[in-house]
């Protein structure tokens, strides 16, 4: 058996101490055979199984199925084949750890999956979410697979074994019932070409997909609103509507807390700032509305002129009688002279007239004062006269 050279070099460039020759068993450095590196195997995705490398990998394959002891005592000679297949829908953490088992089970092996078509699990199992190339993509990228086999058989038999050389196969416990069998690993059982793998509980594809339905809703708005259209996703116009709503709403309440966690880190700043304006405002208020405020001052001015326009004058007092040297009594400051009395006018007047003519013409300037006391100028007498004066 030749040897593939391979140089491998790390992700710096350099080739870890020498060059790696792969082969069958492992690979040889300096002379020496050590089991393959892991960053070998992770270099490029698993081949199918008609691809030119697995091809080449299974015509180098002397034949001749390896016991289980030798296996476990890795005293094959070869790497031992061992195959595990199943739907791998929606590959998930349960099938990594099934595929990992099955990679581990011996010390050197080679690990064949086979991944069944969509025709054959749509007609046995039922339907599948993702189609057979994204399964058969999703295999092959799985680090501990070595090699796939596309549209495997629901059921084995000795040409299927012979064909992939297949020493072991892996799988759960759990017997497959099918319609011709009550166990379609029986034969694989009885010549002691079985291993069994765990499976992980809490996981798996059907549990996957009724948490999809029950959260129906939530993935339906999801999409929408990353850009898919109601008829990608089989929804109806109203329901459309209704799942756009929520989702608007949603947003409100995802600013409303992003609202209330700002204001819970700045609320400091906030009741200071707070406590700041509401002193001005309390200030300013005062000084217009307060006691010696503006308004007050203002309101006072106003009452004030508005009263004194609306008072009347006082009334003038009585006039004091006249002295016995007939002099009248002096004014008082600020308030406005009576008129004399009527008496006292007349003798005002005849007076200075008597002092001048004489006591002849006393009657003649009698006549002539009363006629000067008259308003009209008629000859009355001192009792027919009336004074209309407004302060008597």
């Amino acid at each position: 058996m030749s040897a593939v050279t391979i140089t491998t070099t790390l992700t710096n460039g350099h080739v870890p101490n020498g060059k790696l020759e792969t082969g069958i068993n492992g690979y040889r450095k300096n002379g020496c055979i050590k089991p393959e590196p892991e960053f070998v195997s992770l270099r490029a995705a698993a081949p199918f199984s008609t691809d030119p490398a697995a091809v080449v990998e299974r015509e180098r394959c002397h034949y001749g199925r390896i016991p289980r002891a030798a296996a476990l005592a890795g005293a094959g000679g070869r790497r031992v084949r061992v195959y595990s297949d199943g739907i791998y829908d929606m590959f998930h953490q349960g099938h990594a750890r099934q595929l990992q088992q099955a990679k581990t089970v011996f010390p050197n092996v080679y690990l064949i999956v086979g991944v069944c078509s969509d025709q054959l699990t749509h007609s046995r199992k039922g339907r599948t979410v993702m189609t057979e190339d994204e399964r058969y993509e999703a295999v092959r990228h799985c680090r501990y697979v070595d090699e796939v086999v596309c549209d495997a058989p629901w059921e084995y038999d000795e040409a299927f074994l012979e064909k992939h050389k297949i020493d072991f196969v892996a799988h759960d416990d759990i017997p497959y019932t099918t319609e011709d069998c009550e166990d379609l690993y029986a034969m694989i059982k009885a010549k002691d070409m079985f291993v069994a793998t765990q499976r992980t509980e809490g996981v798996s594809t059907s549990d996957i997909v009724a948490r999809i339905v029950r959260d129906y809703d939530v993935y339906v708005r999801r999409n929408l609103a990353r850009g898919y259209s109601a008829k990608e996703l089989n929804v109806s116009f109203l329901n459309e509507k209704k799942f756009r709503l929520q989702n608007k709403m949603d947003e409100l309440k995802d600013k409303g807390k992003k609202v209330m966690t700002n204001i819970g880190e700045k609320r400091v700043d906030i009741l200071t700032k707070w406590e700041e304006k509401s002193r001005e405002l309390i200030d300013a208020f005062l000084l217009l509305f307060g006691p010696d405020g503006r308004l007050s001052s203002i309101w006072n001015e106003s009452k004030g002129r508005l009263m004194q326009a609306l008072s009347q004058p006082p009334s003038p007092g009585a006039s004091p009688p006249p002295s016995e040297n007939g002099d009248s009594p002096p004014a008082h400051r600020g308030s406005a002279s009576p008129p004399p009395p009527k008496s006292r006018r007349y003798e005002t007047l005849w007076e200075p007239q008597a002092d001048a003519s004489g006591s002849e013409r006393d009657g003649d300037s009698q006549e002539a004062a009363q006629r000067q006391l008259t308003d009209d100028g008629s000859e009355d007498s001192d009792d027919d006269y009336q004074d209309t004066s407004p302060y008597l």
